[in-house]
């Protein structure tokens, strides 16, 4: 039997860092702020912006929201956007997408200042995570897989990493900060040949295909660390993720379970880029 990897274990370590660092931070006349930037009224976005603002509220960072009517123009989220970069009192942003079809993504992605973007949706934030630096902050999810694998003290300096997946909400930026931890990183997707085989050969695997089930038994092999991702509603109404855990489960050393696993750790990682965005405007 597998050791299940808990994303609120994690979270709940990483929340108390976090409220000691704002608690510091509020000594020194910082008040962490983060404005949550909704269109419409979408149940997942509600959903994630109440975790958001629980977690929040147990760090001690403050919340805006900018709630805007699903009918928005694009010029009226733009400038509610550039309004936000401009007040030294917000230090990070959180804009759910996918926005309204009438409205242009990229555009409105350019509109927010990449030091300010929290969850990695703008190209400077993205190009920092590339680049190594710390001028910008990964996607929560990207970061969350990272900061499990930590919290429960997993090495992966050195180790053999198998990604599946190349988006920019998680293949390539966990990818990169992996990489960043010195792991060998292999990226694979859809094309790649030969993929249960070279998923076998995995220390850590991170299943991030956007597919339920496609990780099966003949994906993994004894000893293995997988982080599923996914996450789905299937055939019964039951929330599943890319891997059949009954038949991954029993053969692996570890595995995160779906619910309860790397989503559960997103808020805190959200959280953790705000404190950080908050202390650099004391430097």
């Amino acid at each position: 039997m597998a050791t299940l990897l808990k994303g609120a274990e994690a979270a709940k370590a990483l929340t108390e860092k976090l409220a000691a660092k704002a608690e510091e931070l509020k000594g020194k006349g910082v008040n962490p702020c983060l404005a949550i930037v909704r269109v419409g009224e979408r149940d997942d976005d509600l959903s994630y912006e109440r975790g958001a603002m629980k977690r929040c509220e147990k760090v001690g960072i403050a919340v805006k929201n900018v709630v805007l009517p699903l009918d928005v123009t694009q010029e009226a989220l733009i400038a509610e956007i550039e309004k936000i970069n401009r007040d030294s009192s917000i230090h990070g942003v959180l804009l759910f997408r996918p926005l309204p079809k009438h409205i242009n993504d990229e555009a409105v992605r350019k509109s927010l200042d990449p030091a300010k973007d929290m969850d990695g949706i703008t190209d400077g934030s993205l190009g920092a995570v590339y680049a190594g630096t710390k001028d910008g902050y990964a996607p929560c999810t990207a970061a969350s897989c990272v900061e499990i694998l930590k919290h429960y003290e997993i090495p992966i300096s050195g180790k053999r990493v198998v990604v599946i997946g190349r988006s920019l909400v998680i293949g390539k930026p966990v990818s990169m900060l992996l990489l960043a931890e010195n792991a060998t990183v292999t990226i694979c997707h859809s094309r790649s040949q030969n993929l249960a085989e070279i998923c076998r050969q995995a220390d850590i695997l991170v299943v991030a295909a956007g597919k339920a089930g496609m990780v099966t038994k003949d994906f993994v092999s004894p000893g293995q660390t997988v982080l599923d991702v996914g996450i789905h509603v299937d055939a019964e109404g039951n929330m599943c993720g890319d891997t059949v855990f009954a038949e991954v489960e029993p053969i692996v050393d570890k595995i995160t379970p779906v619910p309860g696993g790397v989503g559960s750790c997103t808020t805190a990682i959200l959280a953790s880029h705000v404190i950080d965005a908050a202390e650099k405007t004391l430097k």
